[in-house]
């Protein structure tokens, strides 16, 4: 008699999320390639190594202040130098502020304020839409419908009340910031969770005998993120935006080194021609947005499977 001998599920689960691994690689490797050879994509992953290079290495070329190296230092006898200045490359602002020192230091700032609006957000989000997609009924309608109301607020306008009922802080625009964009991924979330819960390798998950938990973690979160990845490398230029409008209207800390509080600063000065105090800052502004535009429009050009082999 033959010697018939059948796997357990248990025992080809590891090979399995060994395939699986190793198809997600290479899919990673493939979407880094396609962002590579797309000239805008390049274009802002290059200006973004930039600025992250400035942010890691700002002790070392603008040294820190002390004690906190995110105050500018003011020097009031050197109010409203022009660039070129020794001592100040950059010039200085109405109140003595070093502009390249500022420039240098928010860049730091800047990202700090996206990485912890960004990462606050999408938790919130990714938890709220998925709960929402997963358990449906009046859970889901609940939650939809305090998304909704939030999104009927422009968030630019619903950030700054926040903003300015908590009061002057770089803390508090980080909450207000949080508060205000968590609703997009959640919506985002739901809609791919309601989605990809269809499937038929869910159902096949199922049957087998996998539990909610593993096959949300397993199954339904990996594939639901991509969307979710683009959105949150927009936010990461947008974040900035709001926030330095934010900073500019003095709803920041004062004297902080961020750009929106330099183009406060400088803002009187560019009629009388002093134009260097607020220009620098804004095409930092500018560049940070800008860049991840452009990857975050070439991310989603990459993980669109109706673009792959073009």
């Amino acid at each position: 008699m033959a010697d018939i001998t059948t796997s357990s599920p248990s025992a080809a689960r590891p090979a399995t999320r060994e395939t699986a691994f190793r198809v997600r690689m290479r899919r990673l490797n493939g979407v880094l390639l396609r962002l590579l050879s797309d000239p805008s994509a390049a274009l802002g992953l290059a200006i973004i190594a930039a600025l992250l290079g400035m942010a890691i290495f700002a002790p070392l070329i603008a040294p820190p202040n002390i004690p906190d190296p995110y105050q500018m230092p003011r020097d009031w006898s050197a109010v409203r130098m022009p660039p070129g200045t020794p001592g100040f490359p950059l010039g200085t602002t109405n109140e003595g502020g070093d502009v390249f020192y500022g420039v240098v230091w928010g860049s730091r700032t800047s990202l700090q304020l996206s990485l912890m609006v960004v990462g606050i957000t999408v938790v919130i989000g990714t938890i709220v839409g998925s709960l929402a997609g997963l358990l449906g009924g009046w859970v889901d309608e609940v939650l939809m419908r305090v998304v909704d109301v939030f999104l009927s607020i422009p968030e630019l306008i619903f950030a700054l009340a926040i903003a300015a009922v908590l009061g002057p802080s770089f803390t508090n625009i980080i909450i207000a910031l949080s508060m205000v964009l968590w609703v997009k991924y959640a919506r985002i979330m739901r809609a791919q969770v309601i989605q990809i819960k269809q499937n038929d390798y869910v159902d096949a998950a199922r049957v087998i005998g996998d539990s909610k938990l593993n096959i949300y973690l397993r199954d339904i979160l990996p594939n639901s993120i991509t969307p979710v990845s683009v959105q949150a490398t927009l936010d990461m230029g947008n974040v900035v935006l709001i926030g330095a409008t934010l900073s500019f209207i003095g709803l920041s800390q004062a004297g902080i080194a961020e750009w929106g509080v330099l183009v406060s600063e400088g803002q009187a000065g560019i009629a009388s021609g002093r134009w260097w105090a607020s220009t620098f800052p804004g095409l930092m502004i500018f560049l940070w947005a800008l860049a991840f535009n452009l990857v975050g429009d070439g991310l989603r050009d990459a993980l669109d499977p109706r673009t792959e082999g073009r």
